[in-house]
């Protein structure tokens, strides 16, 4: 999937920049992802190993942006083995200079047009009572898939994470209407 993107020269006349590339990530990608989570607080940092776990056994349900060499955006997601038609997204990462272009929405539907998605019927993702821009994220997303939103407990602060780590609330989308229909008319 590719979108233009133009920006303004000097002296007014349209200048063209690198096209917005949306792929599977590699091996390669795993320091990459790392570094561009680092530079996402409040985004909870994994190790480099784990990033680099879903660089390449989950690159199927995992996604990054780039415009030319620069990587701008990054999901990552699995469909757990006890649910084959649920896609829970783990995180999602937008670098500065790409926040307010709609680029998270942008990469989870490039997501799930893919072959590994197809199955999916339901999206599920936790997520921090004050994290208002993801919720908005998954209320765009719920809409452009015709499919509804519900909001209930998952993970509390004092029985999950002994303290160290707000409550997550667990947001599930779905059931989510035929795949490759989906996808194609909600873009």
């Amino acid at each position: 999937m590719h979108t233009p993107d133009h920006k303004r020269a000097p002296g007014g006349a349209p200048e063209r920049r690198a096209a917005l590339t949306f792929r599977a990530p590699e091996a390669a990608d795993g320091a990459r992802v790392h570094e561009l989570i680092e530079a996402c607080p409040p985004l909870d940092r994994n190790s480099l190993y784990c990033n680099l776990l879903q660089c390449t056994h989950f690159a199927e349900t995992c996604v990054l942006a780039e415009q030319g060499e620069r990587l701008l955006g990054w999901i990552s997601g699995y469909r757990p083995p006890a649910e084959p038609s649920t896609l829970f997204v783990w995180q999602v990462a937008v670098h500065e200079a790409a926040r307010g272009t709609g680029l998270a929405g942008k990469l989870l539907m490039a997501l799930l047009d893919r072959p590994a998605t197809e199955p999916v019927r339901f999206i599920k993702t936790t997520v921090t009572p004050g994290n208002e821009a993801s919720r908005a994220l998954f209320r765009s997303i719920a809409r452009r898939a015709h499919a509804p939103l519900r909001e209930q407990s998952g993970f509390e602060k004092d029985t999950h994470f002994r303290g160290r780590h707000d409550s997550e609330r667990l947001i599930v989308i779905g059931p989510i209407p035929q795949a490759r229909q989906r996808v194609s008319s909600a873009a």
